[in-house]
């Protein structure tokens, strides 16, 4: 009778249900949504159709930084400036003639760290070496980005008789409200501190510069 006995109840304790760990189960990881790109905006007419590069491609791989010769130096401002311009990344209109270029680069401050939200203000003669000086062709301002970087499409700058020498004029605008007025110029009549390291890409001229400016 104990053996009988002893089997009902081994086969009573193996029906029982299962003693609980006491531990709450592992809750479901929720995904991540992915990080976008802190790069300038991209608008339609400043992604450009040469070689298949795009802004994107050419802010990431942009040349490293050096403030070892310090400040970028100023320059002058000329007759030509006109306030209001509008915000874009690319003064190339549409049927504008003369060569593309791209021109990128940091803004960073004293200690060579990158400024974010910077305004820059760019204009520039055409490829024959006018300027408009009734509307705003070849006229923009943008914001550098959270990285401090910018990006424009313009064109290859034409020369003029009263100033045989090929520049872009810029305003950097710095967040304690010192404005850096200067110029950009090019590879082939170079200006300490001011030129434009330039690649060719095919039809497409791709210019970096950093500015260096007081914060």
């Amino acid at each position: 009778m104990k053996y009988l006995l002893a089997i009902l109840l081994l086969l009573l304790s193996g029906c029982a249900p299962a003693v609980q760990s006491g531990l709450e189960p592992t809750p479901s990881l929720e995904v991540a949504p992915p990080v976008l790109t802190d790069v300038p905006p991209v608008q339609p007419e400043a992604t450009p159709a040469t070689q298949g590069i795009t802004n994107v491609d050419i802010l990431a791989n942009l040349p490293p930084v050096s403030c070892e010769a310090g400040l970028t130096p100023a320059d002058q401002e000329g007759p030509y400036f006109k306030p209001n311009s509008p915000e874009t990344l690319n003064l190339f209109g549409e049927g504008m003639p003369g060569e593309r270029l791209i021109l990128a680069g940091t803004v960073v401050n004293q200690d060579c760290l990158p400024i974010p939200r910077v305004r820059l203000d760019f204009w520039q003669a055409d490829a024959n070496g006018n300027y408009d000086n009734e509307g705003y062709a070849l006229r923009g301002h943008q914001y550098t980005d959270n990285k401090g970087r910018y990006y424009l499409e313009t064109v290859y700058p034409g020369i003029y008789s009263t100033r045989p020498i090929r520049h872009i004029h810029v305003k950097v605008y710095s967040l304690s409200g010192e404005v850096l007025v200067t110029q950009l110029y090019f590879p082939d009549q170079p200006v300490d501190g001011l030129t434009i390291q330039l690649e060719e890409r095919g039809d497409l001229h791709l210019g970096y510069f950093n500015f260096v400016i007081q914060d």
